[in-house]
Formats: structure tokens, sequence, C-alpha cells
């Protein structure tokens, strides 16, 4: 069930970039994000109350009237909610966010600048850094999944912002936790998928775009602050089920059927047998538990609302 709680008008002016926020159970990190835009006139934005514990869309609608807040009453996952912002817009790009995201939004203009340049661009991606610590970089683009593996890794990550990676360029996969999105792309390629519910869902995305013509890019002239993984934590049960589940999924989506099955194999037979026993050694029979049922739940078809 979805309810719109505050709307505005702003959909219906000619702002060029709208901005759709997701948040679950992070009404203060989504507050210190809305901080950051001080003009409240350049930007039409979103916020999806994804199913929050208590009604955080209420808060958040009180403290920011200007800002359009939608409560749904079931958790719809990221990209379900995603979705569900982006529904709610009509601008020429939607800049997807994180909740625990920090930013300057006069930075936002080398994005829309990027896919100006060049129409078969359909989402670029801006440098993110840890907002922790030294500030080390996130992610300055991917490189391609490993074909049978399906394992790749964010360029730059761990390292400091030397410049080193000051250079755009086109990446084979959008970062999650901050894309601009060419609204003519998603009209074409379609919504991102809910298949997955949580993680993969982008590079999904991603596939969809390229498959249709679109690259992605990386535009370091932008930089986002990440507070990365406040929600769900790096080893917890859902972190485990969704990226055992999901990496199944993705391959069936997006390799060739013989492919695939390889991967199924070194996942399943190789990766999920290891991972089980490592966690039973240390004494986390709860992530154990997840690896196995993500393997269940991906052979036997059962998605997320189905658990």
């Amino acid at each position: 069930m979805e309810g719109t709680i505050n709307t505005n008008n702003k959909q219906t002016c000619s702002v060029m970039v709208s901005i759709v926020i997701v948040n679950y159970n992070g009404l203060s990190d989504t507050c210190e994000l809305l901080e950051c835009f001080e003009n409240k006139d350049e930007y039409h934005i979103v916020v999806i109350d994804n199913a929050s514990k208590r009604d955080e869309g209420s808060a958040i609608m009180a403290k920011y009237p200007w800002v359009n807040v939608i409560r749904s009453e079931s958790n719809l996952g990221y990209a379900g909610a995603c979705n569900l912002g982006v529904r709610n817009t009509k601008s020429k790009y939607v800049f997807i966010l994180n909740n625990d995201i920090l930013l300057k939004p006069g930075e936002l203009k080398y994005l829309t600048n990027r896919l100006e340049s060049d129409p078969t661009i359909g989402i670029v991606c801006p440098k993110l850094r840890y907002n922790s610590g030294e500030k080390p970089i996130q992610f300055a683009g991917y490189t391609q999944l490993s074909s049978i593996t399906l394992r790749n890794v964010a360029i730059g990550q761990g390292q400091q912002d030397d410049g080193s990676f000051d250079t755009p360029h086109p990446t084979p996969y959008a970062h999650g936790a901050a894309m601009m999105v060419r609204r003519e792309a998603i009209e074409k390629v379609g919504e991102m998928p809910e298949c997955y519910f949580l993680y993969y869902e982008e590079y999904d995305w991603s596939e969809m775009m390229k498959r249709q013509g679109y690259e992605i890019w990386y535009e370091p002239s932008c930089t986002i602050y990440h507070k990365e993984s406040q929600s769900t934590g790096k080893i917890s049960p859902l972190h485990t089920y969704y990226l055992t589940r999901n990496r199944l999924l993705f391959a069936k989506r997006n390799t060739p059927k013989q492919q695939a099955i390889v991967t199924y194999a070194y996942v399943i037979l190789l990766v999920s047998v290891r991972d089980v026993i490592k966690y039973f050694l240390n004494r986390r029979p709860d992530v154990a538990k997840a690896t196995i049922q993500g393997v269940k739940d991906f052979i036997y078809g059962r998605s997320h609302k189905q658990r």
C-alpha cells in the first residue's frame, strides 16, 4: 500500500533534475541530506519512506514541507521504492540517491552537463568517497564482471583522492548509491528491475541500458560522500541472503545459458559450501542459514515476497 503524504507542484514545473531519495529507518541521515539543499526551488525532491518501522515520512514532511513525501506501508525493496519515486517525477533527468549521502548541490551541474553532452549516455555517476576517516574513494567506476565468478571491483576503492581518478570515462555499471538517469532512457529501457529486492538491481539495469545502446559514465567533477551500509551491515543474514540469491539471479537474466550453468555450479557447489562451513566455524549459524536459504530460493524460484 502506498499513500502520498505530501505533494507540491514542482513536478509540473520546468526543473531539469528531480531527486529521488529512499528512506528506510534512516530519518537522521535523510534529514542531514535534505539540509544540503539550500535552494529549494532548483530541484524537485521526492522522498520515499519505504515502510520504516515508525512513520518517518510524516516527520520529514513536517520539517521539510517543500519535499514530496510518499509513504509505502510495505517494503518495496530498493528498486521498487526508487521506481515509485521516479513515477512521481516529470523532469528530464532523475538523480537517485541513497539517504546516507552528503553532497554539494552546485556540483550536480557536472552530471547534467555530461548527460547533455551525448544523448547515448543513459546514466552518469559521480565520484563516491567514504564519509569517514581520511575519506578515501569508494567508487571511481567499475571493472567488468568476470564471466563465471561474476566478480568485479570498484576502481579506486580505499585509495586517497589524489587526483588519479579525475578523468571521466565510461563504466560497465552504475553505482546504486548515486546515479543520475535520463528519463528518455527509462522510458525506452524500462524501470529498474524489482525482482532483486536488494543488491544487483543497478547492475541488471545497467545491462538493460547497454542492450538498448546506452552508455554509463563516471563523472568525477561531482563528488559525494557516502556513510555506507548503516542499515544492513557488512556481514548479516540479510546482506548474505540477497547477495547469494541475486548473484545467481543476475547470471540467469544476463548471461548465456551454458555460461550461467557454470556460474551456478561455481556459486552453489564451491562458494556457498565454503561460506556455510566458514560461518558455522565462526559461530555465525544465522549467516550460514541465510546462505543456504538464498541458494534454495533461487533454485525454487521463490522471491523475497514469498519468504
